[in-house]
């Protein structure tokens, strides 16, 4: 993929271009992207100051090492916290100098078009074990839409063997 040849991403959430598309479809459409659900999992009311200012730098170290202590980070400071996922996708490419990408998929779109659109070398592979030399790895896991998962093991194996050349493991 190279960044000329990009095409941009509907990231879900897009039924009037289904619709349009296929204008002969029964009726209701059923959205089944990631975070759309008509039928919203019941949460606590939310205090109306919770939304007038910034979480404090506390609040977010405790999310940090919550995060550490149940993805198995060493400490706070390996984990990440951002609004959401897709801010992550489209930063991460631009804090590292072009490069070859090794994306595991079938994933989400985002994560190739955003890294290409950064000047970088991107390639999809099936399995872990046709990464070559790429200094940059990307999966997802559990996995969107296989469902397949990693063992922790591997991701640390995979890890080591980046960091011996200046690589980088992302983990979505």
């Amino acid at each position: 993929m190279t960044a000329s040849h990009i095409e941009p991403i509907v990231h879900g959430g897009d039924i009037d271009g289904a619709r349009r598309r296929f204008p002969d479809a029964p009726e209701p459409w059923i959205d089944l992207s990631t975070g759309i659900n008509p039928h919203a999992y019941p949460v606590p009311s939310v205090d109306a100051d919770v939304w007038q200012r910034l979480p404090q730098s506390g609040a977010e170290r405790a999310l940090r090492e919550a995060a550490a202590h149940r993805y198995g980070a060493a400490c706070a400071e390996q984990v990440v916290a951002a609004p959401g996922s897709q801010a992550l996708i489209q930063t991460l490419p631009r804090l590292v100098a072009a490069t070859d990408v090794a994306i595991l998929g079938p994933t989400y779109g985002e994560h190739a078009v955003s890294w290409a659109r950064c000047g970088h070398r991107v390639v999809e592979r099936r399995n872990l074990s046709e990464l070559g030399n790429a200094r940059v790895v990307v999966l997802v896991n559990p996995n969107n839409p296989t469902g397949r998962t990693i063992a922790a093991q591997q991701l640390h194996d995979l890890a080591a063997a980046l960091a011996h050349r200046d690589g980088l493991l992302v983990v979505d």
